[in-house]
């Protein structure tokens, strides 16, 4: 399983899904459903979107936890 981890990166950085969606040009409802881990799939420039936003790297978003 992979586990999203934005809600805790916007937690720590005081941010909200509103303030990160402007800073990267995505949907509200799109950093919803990544932070509620509901997506199917993340683009790779979505990704870098992200990291660059945040100041991290995409080990720091996405974690895998075996089954």
């Amino acid at each position: 399983m992979i586990d999203v981890q934005l809600g805790k990166i916007l937690e720590e950085r005081g941010l909200t899904i509103q303030q990160l969606s402007e800073m990267v040009d995505i949907t509200p409802v799109n950093i919803s459903v990544l932070k509620n881990n509901r997506a199917r799939a993340i683009r790779f420039s979505t990704l870098e979107a992200l990291c660059k936003a945040l100041d991290c790297q995409p080990g720091d978003i996405l974690r895998y936890i075996p089954e």
